[in-house]
């Protein structure tokens, strides 16, 4: 009978909890707390993880530092992680910012800017 999940989908989801965690309680830096870890992505060999994260302020300039800081502690969160799970090899951590709640958040707000303007048109086109 086949897995339900892959062992790389297993990786990468307990990966994305022990990271959540990880940066919540272990990290030192005030930056990665407000951090969100969204999804992760592990290659089928569980060499590279890809670790996509979101957080509240999405300004250029905040999103530079979080990423900086991000990659400066990949070694210490791929050492903790090392400790946590049990891998022989702990893949190597590469961080990409999640741009799917800001583009949600824009869809959302371009939906309501249309319908507004459909109320405000008064509904023409309706029962042709």
């Amino acid at each position: 009978m086949p897995r339900e999940y892959s062992r790389s989908t297993r990786v990468a989801e307990q990966l994305r909890r022990e990271l959540a965690e990880l940066l919540r309680h272990a990290s030192k830096d005030p930056r990665l707390q407000q951090v969100t870890i969204t999804d992760v992505e592990v290659t089928r060999d569980i060499s590279y993880a890809r670790v996509y994260f979101s957080q509240l302020d999405d300004s250029a300039e905040q999103l530079a530092l979080t990423q900086q800081a991000l990659d400066r502690s990949a070694g210490f969160l791929r050492r903790e992680l090392g400790r946590v799970m049990r891998l022989r090899h702990v893949p190597e951590l590469k961080f990409l910012h999640d741009r799917s709640i800001a583009e949600g958040m824009r869809m959302d707000e371009l939906i309501a800017r249309a319908r507004e303007r459909d109320r405000q048109g008064g509904g023409e086109g309706e029962g042709q």
